[in-house]
């Protein structure tokens, strides 16, 4: 019944040109995604079971480039710890300032729309540029921030110079990004919330707190659900500020996976044990994604009030 059906929409002359017309508008995007989107992935997954340095044709070795990052490879493992440390305590943060920042500009007050400009300006700065505004910053002599301490008798650290505060001060330096993306789709969320759950909040005798806690957290649980996705895969791939500012150092304090896998792939050469830190951090990604969908049948509510 279905051959049928096909072969009569065919046969149909008005029918087939369309058909052909919508293939070669699309071809332009299937045959890039197939020559720079598959055919890479593939490869890479073939370069990880070989021995690989460019120059040379790749000799495969099976999982020996696994077996050695696992169980041999001390750095890896140091940048595993690095990236989940980074990823732990900035994406939270950056997530509730954000939100925190959307609820300060969602007042209908005078003015509101020109504190939207100033908070959102800075995330235009982003990539090398930001970081070397920020090693200006951190410098532990010249640096604002450092004398913005001392004019309150503080002595600041050496920020970037100093492993226990190499880490902090790149979670430090994403608050710059507040205002941005994230604080225009959260105030969008929270502009979308009907002002009458929170009438009757008042009329319970609830204050800002119950408000925030019942109505809001509730209602903007799905932006907030994909942005705390978002923020992870991003903290996981953290590369240009530790390339920037740091490469790695001092004594491997900011030595971040994806930082290790460049140094692996263009610094030794070593383009299979580089794939294979890809793919190991493909699953790492998907495995932590895979959780936060799980955990998120807990507290994510839709239009419909249960959790999905």
């Amino acid at each position: 019944m279905k051959e049928s059906k096909l072969k009569k929409y065919w046969s149909n002359t008005q029918n087939r040109t369309q058909t052909l017309w919508g293939f070669a508008f699309v071809s332009p995007w299937v045959i890039g995604f197939l020559v720079f989107g598959l055919y890479p992935i593939i490869m890479s997954f073939y370069y990880s079971l070989c021995q690989y340095d460019v120059l040379r044709v790749p000799h495969f070795i099976g999982l020996e480039n696994y077996k050695v990052l696992l169980f041999e490879d001390n750095y890896f493992w140091k940048s595993i710890w690095n990236t989940f440390f980074y990823t732990v305590i900035r994406t939270p943060l950056v997530i509730l300032g954000s939100l925190l920042l959307a609820v300060l500009v969602s007042k209908a007050i005078r003015g509101v729309k020109f504190f939207r400009t100033i908070y959102f300006i800075p995330s235009i700065i982003t990539g090398v540029i930001l970081s070397v505004l920020w090693m200006w910053l951190l410098n532990p002599q010249y640096g604002l921030v450092n004398n913005f301490l001392a004019f309150f008798g503080l002595q600041g650290p050496l920020w970037l110079q100093d492993p226990q505060w190499s880490k902090p001060s790149l979670i430090l330096m994403s608050i710059w990004s507040l205002g941005g993306g994230r604080m225009l789709v959260f105030l969008a969320a929270l502009q979308g919330i009907p002002q009458q759950l929170y009438e009757v909040v008042d009329i319970d005798g609830g204050g800002w707190w119950k408000k925030f806690r019942h109505v809001t957290i509730p209602l903007i649980s799905p932006v907030l659900f994909l942005w705390s996705i978002l923020e992870v895969i991003f903290s996981l791939q953290v590369f240009i500020e530790a390339y920037v500012m740091t490469k790695g150092g001092p004594l491997n304090s900011t030595l971040f996976y994806n930082l290790y896998l460049y140094n692996k792939a263009f610094d030794d050469f070593n383009m299979g044990y580089a794939s294979a830190m890809a793919w190991i951090l493909l699953i790492i990604t998907l495995l932590i994604t895979f959780v936060q969908f799980k955990v998120g049948k807990k507290w994510v509510y839709y239009s419909g009030g249960n959790a999905k």
